[in-house]
């Protein structure tokens, strides 16, 4: 269906390439070979800038804001082939370049894969995921980019367990080997019960300054767009009945996003060519990008 035009309604996406610094860049990282459910994530890039279309860059606030007339946002497309150990070294390069000259690089996945590659480029001292599952499997896969972080990566590129916080994390989702892999480490859990006693602002506080302790703090949010209720995002294979909410996942990214600490994020496991007709999971996604560039915003 065509998008109506109107002067006065802007609409999101479009951005330029990069030229010169820039307070968030877009990357287009399309991981999808190692999936362990069959998956089309590397069609979801694509989806997700063609669905930022049909948003305005407009937060109603208090006050209202252009996020367009306030950042300096642009695209750096898409990494070609970004699986195996090649597409690996360039996703690492391209983010390293793109986070020398930018506030906040988001990527857009992609398998949950890519969290692996984008959070070494970015230089990420700590972790921060919103998921319903651990990451912590062995082996290489979507299932796998925790535990890489902390064993496989170059030395100086890995991520003290201790600064890793997972959000979100659901019951009957995991095995207990790998929840007693998380507490050995001493990785931060909260699940997803405990966030919704607590509330988003507490949760929050708590996961910025565990994984943005230490000297020099370059914080990756991973965004794992499963960790909602199936009914929001029947395009993600892992999501379960039970979920966060739409508006909760929404939250819990600006939220978090808002400290200057989060230098880059990913958006993962949603499966552009199974979603639902009305394409709810891509739209949801794409929101995800505006919530992160709100955060930016509010950062002044």
């Amino acid at each position: 269906m065509a998008l109506s035009h109107d002067p006065l309604w802007p609409r999101g996406g479009d951005w330029p390439a990069p030229d010169g610094p820039a307070d968030a860049v877009l990357l287009g990282v399309p991981t999808w070979r190692t999936s362990l459910s069959p998956t089309g994530a590397h069609a979801t890039p694509a989806a997700i800038r063609e669905a930022l279309r049909r948003y305005s860059p407009t937060v109603m606030g208090p006050p209202v804001q252009d996020l367009d007339a306030l950042l300096r946002i642009a695209d750096a497309g898409d990494v070609t082939e970004p699986d195996g150990d090649d597409g690996i070294a360039r996703t690492v390069d391209r983010v390293r370049a793109l986070a020398e000259t930018a506030r906040l690089v988001i990527a857009l996945g992609g398998d949950n894969s890519l969290t692996y590659a984008v959070a070494r480029g970015a230089g990420a001292s700590g972790l921060i995921t919103i998921d319903a599952h651990f990451d912590l499997r062995d082996g290489v896969s979507n299932g796998s980019p925790v535990r890489r972080l902390v064993e496989d990566a170059p030395e100086r590129e890995r991520i003290d367990p201790r600064r890793i916080v997972q959000i979100g994390i659901a019951d009957f989702a995991n095995s207990a080997a790998y929840a007693a892999r998380a507490a050995d480490w001493g990785i931060r859990v909260i699940t997803i019960d405990e966030v919704r006693r607590r509330g988003i602002d507490d949760v929050v506080a708590e996961a910025v300054e565990i994984a943005g302790a230490g000297e020099d703090p370059r914080v990756h949010l991973d965004i794992d767009v499963d960790a909602c209720d199936r009914a929001a995002t029947p395009g993600c294979p892992a999501s379960v009945p039970g979920g966060f909410a739409a508006w909760e996942l929404r939250a819990l990214v600006r939220a978090i996003a808002a400290d200057p600490r989060v230098v880059s994020a990913d958006l993962a496991e949603v499966d552009a060519t199974a979603d639902a007709e009305d394409g709810r999971t891509v739209r949801l996604a794409a929101l995800g990008v505006l919530e992160l560039l709100a955060a930016l915003a509010a950062r002044g």
